[in-house]
């Protein structure tokens, strides 16, 4: 594990070399070196972005299959997984942190950024800004953060992928820098619609699950295999359930209820389908039919807000329509070059079907 300091707060990473390991004489190593360095040096770099209550961890299994032709940086966002060391597990007023203290620390953490004139959000009173006031845990400073973590690094161009909570911050990240950001890949993210009786339900639930969280639970038998079947369609293997509940426990209680809260109001959910309108940059979806926490439908629709949606709609119904005269009674694959659907898949879809997924990252970023 690697950390570098954002905001404060040491944020574990790990990256990826993709230079080859192997070679039958000095004189191929010679060469291969010479012709993997060429290809090192333009190979795309994918940064991963775990969701809520994850950590890294998630994306080993996507590095694995993908880091031979790909630099892979995954990272830990601030207050998750091994990135919790500014902030107090278990949320105020533990080791001696008082709520004052919690407050400063979100207020130092807030920050205002400036927005281009021509790409200025409108807020829910209809004005434009010019200038967005990013709370603590909110999307943009999860972006802000990212932003660092790659200029500290010295990367200059990536591709972002982002799970869930971690694909929106990738699309905030995409819209707020696009000279860094080459093109975005979402799994399992949707959204854009406020549905007031369902946001509430879920805010509440969530903040009930990080509220009583201590380390013995851990040593509950039964916990881990509890995990491996939350949010799958098919049950994961007993190692991830342990994994799940490890970062459950972990996870800060600070930023698990900030995160939730913050990036859940009326007026952050009714923003991201403006910050996708102003993405130019590449932009694909993946979604799974049994993912009941971002269900197909909704990732549609946030899906229909980028630019070049409709030319990709329109230019998908043309191959399908060439397909099906070439290989009549064939049923098309469902998807198309903006959205692509996993079946028999739920909510962790890179863990459940890696495969799958990675297959489609390499088609889409090629």
């Amino acid at each position: 594990m690697l950390t570098v300091n954002i905001a404060g707060v040491a944020h574990a990473y790990d990256i990826t070399d993709n230079r080859p390991q192997k070679a039958a004489s000095s004189e191929e190593i010679s060469k291969t070196l010479s012709v993997e360095a060429s290809k090192a040096a333009d190979a795309p770099t994918l940064v991963f972005i775990h969701g809520w209550l994850l950590s890294r961890t998630y994306w080993q299994p996507l590095v694995e299959a993908l880091s031979t032709d790909y630099r892979c940086l995954t990272y830990d966002l601030r207050g998750f997984g091994e990135s919790t060391n500014k902030t107090t597990n278990q949320g105020a007023p533990s080791d001696g942190q008082s709520g004052n203290q919690s407050k400063e620390l979100a207020k130092e953490l807030s920050r205002e950024i400036k927005i281009p004139a021509d790409r200025a959000l409108t807020e829910t009173c209809g004005n434009k800004t010019e200038a967005y006031k990013a709370s603590a845990y909110s999307l943009a400073a999860y972006a802000q953060d990212l932003r660092a973590l790659l200029d500290q690094l010295g990367i200059n161009k990536a591709w972002v992928l982002g799970h869930s909570l971690g694909g929106s911050v990738a699309l905030w990240a995409a819209y707020l820098f696009p000279e860094q950001i080459t093109g975005v890949v979402c799994i399992n993210a949707g959204g854009g619609i406020y549905v007031p009786k369902e946001f509430e339900k879920f805010r509440a639930a969530g903040q009930q699950m990080v509220k009583f969280r201590p380390s013995w639970l851990q040593n509950m038998p039964l916990l881990p295999r509890l995990f491996t079947r939350a949010m799958v369609r098919q049950p994961l293997a007993l190692a991830w359930g342990k994994q799940r509940l490890l970062d459950f426990i972990r996870a800060d209680r600070q930023a698990a209820e900030g995160a939730l809260l913050e990036t859940t109001t009326e007026a952050e959910v009714h923003l991201l389908p403006q910050v996708l309108g102003q993405i130019t940059q590449p932009v694909h979806f993946i979604t799974a039919t049994e993912d009941t926490i971002m269900p197909p439908r909704y990732v549609r629709y946030l899906a229909s807000f980028h630019p070049h949606f409709r030319e990709a709609e329109k230019e998908a119904e043309e191959k399908t329509e060439e397909k099906t005269k070439k290989e009549p009674g064939k049923e098309a694959e469902k998807g198309n070059a903006s959205v692509s659907e996993i079946p028999n898949c739920g909510h962790m879809a890179m863990v459940e079907q890696s495969a799958a997924v990675a297959k489609i990252i390499r088609k889409v970023i090629g």
